[in-house]
């Protein structure tokens, strides 16, 4: 399965997903605040778009392809360590 492919079909064929829609389905144990101070201090590695540039009160969002390698990202870390704690070579 692809996930930017299913992403683009969640999301309408967005190519940059508002913050507001990716934190509640992602990252739901964050605000919308805290998610983006988080990814401005390098906690969450991922790209985050300022559609105005630097102003601090643009719009901001995470590209479709960002968001999937994310994604694909944290699955191989999890793959890994499921193989891991089971005793099996990653």
């Amino acid at each position: 399965m692809n996930t930017a492919f299913m992403l683009l079909a969640q999301y309408s064929g967005q190519p940059v997903i508002p913050v507001e829609k990716v934190v509640p389905d992602f990252f739901g144990h964050l605000s919308v605040d805290i998610f983006i101070r988080k990814v401005s201090a390098g906690e969450i590695d991922i790209p985050m778009i300022r559609i105005e540039g630097k102003s601090q009160k643009s719009a901001k969002g995470i590209h479709l392809n960002d968001l999937a390698d994310y994604i694909d990202k944290r699955r191989a870390a999890a793959v890994k360590e499921a193989s891991q704690l089971a005793g099996r070579s990653a």
